[in-house]
C-alpha cells in the first residue's frame, strides 16, 4: 500500500520513480505513469496500451512517446493501432486497416508521400485524415480549402495564390 501512495505523489524522488516503475504491483506501475512526471517512457505506453481510461491523460503527457510504436500496428484494440498508424517513423501506416479511426491516423501520418496522399484524398474512407496530413503540400491544401469555402477546385498541379 505504500509503494501505491509513493507512486501517487509527483515530487517522489527520481531513483524511486525508476524502482517503482520496475515494481511487480501493476496498480503501482499504473499510478505512478499516470502521477509522476519522470515515469519512464516506456511505462506510459505500457500503461495505454493496457489501462484505456488513462489513455487521454497519457497522451497528453510530454513524456509520451512519440515514435518507436510499430509493434502496436496488429493489436486488437483499434485505438492501440491508430496510435501506431500515427508513428511519424513508421515505414508502411496501415491505411488499409478495417477500422475508420485507424485508416485516419494512418493517411494522416507524416512519413506518406505527395503521390500516396493524393490517392488517400480521393478516397471517401481515407480524406479526412490526408487532408489533415502535415505533409500535404500548400499549395494542396489551399485548393482543398478553395473547394470547401467556395465550392471550386483548383486542378491538382496548379498553384493558386
Amino acid at each position: 500500500m505504500l509503494r501505491r501512495v509513493a507512486a501517487s505523489w509527483p515530487d517522489l524522488w527520481a531513483e524511486l520513480a525508476d524502482t517503482l516503475a520496475q515494481d511487480d504491483d501493476e496498480e503501482v506501475r499504473i499510478r505512478l505513469a499516470c502521477h509522476h512526471p519522470l515515469a519512464p517512457p516506456h511505462l506510459l505506453l505500457d500503461v495505454f496500451v493496457t489501462r484505456p481510461v488513462h489513455r487521454p491523460h497519457l497522451l497528453a503527457l510530454p513524456a509520451f512517446p512519440r515514435t518507436g510504436r510499430d509493434h502496436l500496428v496488429d493489436h486488437p484494440d483499434p485505438e492501440v493501432r491508430a496510435l501506431a498508424a500515427a508513428d511519424p517513423v513508421l515505414p508502411d501506416p496501415p491505411v488499409e486497416d478495417p477500422d475508420a479511426s485507424v485508416r485516419r491516423a494512418a493517411a494522416a501520418n507524416p512519413s506518406l508521400s505527395p503521390e500516396a496522399l493524393e490517392t488517400l484524398l480521393a478516397d471517401p474512407r481515407t480524406a479526412e485524415g490526408a487532408a489533415s496530413n502535415p505533409s500535404l503540400p500548400v499549395p494542396r491544401m489551399h485548393a482543398l480549402l478553395d473547394h470547401c469555402l467556395n465550392g471550386t477546385t483548383t486542378p491538382t498541379g496548379a498553384v493558386q495564390r
